[in-house]
């Protein structure tokens, strides 16, 4: 079984990517990725 996981500040650079690069289906999609990629921030910075 292949290990995938990706640390926390390669799935925000991930996020990013995708939201300046408009990699998503569609509006309820980006905000969620947004929320998710805020929500990461937060975490870290506590």
């Amino acid at each position: 079984m292949q290990n995938n996981s990706l640390s926390a500040q390669q799935l925000l650079e991930l996020f990013n990517k995708k939201i300046e690069t408009g990699d998503y289906k569609d509006a309820v999609h980006k905000i969620k990725m947004m929320t998710a990629r805020d929500m990461i921030n937060e975490i870290l910075t506590n």
